[in-house]
């Protein structure tokens, strides 16, 4: 979300921060170091459960901040379509449950909910805006990466596959003849469904705390672009000309073959597969990427990856010829 004018020659170099990749940081006027970060975003339903859906879309939102290391967000507005195809019996058991679930990772995020808007619409969605003030300390701007730095990763690959193998499954068309016939089972299927929901549903809070305490230069989050398409987008920002390569994918279990499987549908291993709210990509020091790895699974039981390195470029990103891929 990039909303700030370009800053005049003669302003401060500070006022480069009104132009983000994740999230929109201005300076506040007539406030020294005060700044107000903000994002907004919103989708439509991935998954059957409605609280599940309401914990995703505030996690995808807060993402955002959380990828420019804001780790504090003061106050967040839920924006809320109900479909006008629902019944009233249908409305008045969903359109809560996704509230609460919205409501509830806020809470954990430490943010308050205080208001928002809602509307009838054709579909469901649902989303919400996140604001911080925050000082300049508070700001990881993604331009720091250096040749010798590591590329970690907080979250698996592979979303995208899973929801939508889980819903051929539920269909029992012929997608799922197909890949049902290249040897996925429906406990996989429904075994890389739950997974991916956690990891959608989890905040990118802890990783985010992380990255300040050890050092992280640049950060982004991995969403709808896929993991090439933000690391090449991250490539592109820094002030150091670099490339970005990977040379790892971490993917959900049985995920690879159902991609494979399907063709080009997901592009999955080209990089290109859409996710929500996926992991931070962080440009870090190798010793910071184990202390964050270390950390991260001693405070949540969640694992990272160094995927790729900084090295000297031209401002791009690749995956390497044959990536080892992890499935997890």
């Amino acid at each position: 979300m990039q909303v700030a004018a370009p800053p005049s020659p003669e302003e401060e170099p500070a006022l480069r921060l009104g132009i983000g990749m994740d999230a929109s940081v201005t300076p506040i006027p007539n406030r020294t170091d005060t700044y107000l970060a903000q994002t907004t975003d919103f989708f439509y339903p991935l998954v059957d459960d409605p609280y599940l859906q309401g914990r995703i879309a505030c996690a995808n939102v807060l993402s955002d901040l959380y990828a420019m290391g804001v780790v504090d967000c003061h106050n967040m507005l839920m924006l809320l379509a109900v479909s006008k195809e629902m019944t009233d019996l249908e409305r008045d058991i969903v359109v809560p449950l996704m509230m609460q679930g919205f409501q509830d990772a806020a809470q954990e995020a430490g943010c308050l909910v205080t208001g928002g808007q809602t509307v009838v619409n054709p579909w469901v969605t649902i989303g919400g805006v996140a604001s911080s003030v925050c000082g300049r300390s508070d700001i990881i701007m993604p331009e720091g990466a250096k040749p010798g730095d590591v590329l970690l990763l907080t979250k698996p690959l592979g979303t995208q596959v899973a929801v939508n193998a889980h819903q051929w499954l539920e269909e029992e068309g012929e997608k799922w003849q197909k890949i049902e016939g290249q040897g996925s089972s429906r406990d996989e299927v429904t075994a890389a469904f739950r997974a991916a929901t956690l990891s959608m549903a989890r905040l990118n809070l802890t990783g985010a705390r992380l990255m300040h305490q050890h050092g992280a230069r640049a950060a982004t989050d991995v969403t709808g672009f896929g993991i090439l398409g933000h690391a090449a987008n991250l490539a592109k920002n820094q002030k150091e000309q670099v490339d970005m390569v990977l040379d790892k994918l971490p993917v959900i279990k049985g995920m690879v073959g159902i991609a494979k499987t399907m063709g080009n549908m997901f592009q999955l291993l080209q990089g290109y597969s859409a996710e929500t709210s996926g992991g931070l990509l962080m440009a870090i020091s190798a010793d910071g990427a184990e202390a964050v790895k270390e950390e991260l699974w001693k405070l949540e039981g969640e694992e990272a990856w160094v995927i790729g390195t900084v090295q000297a470029g031209t401002g791009t990103a690749r995956i390497v010829d044959s990536p080892t891929i992890l499935e997890v």
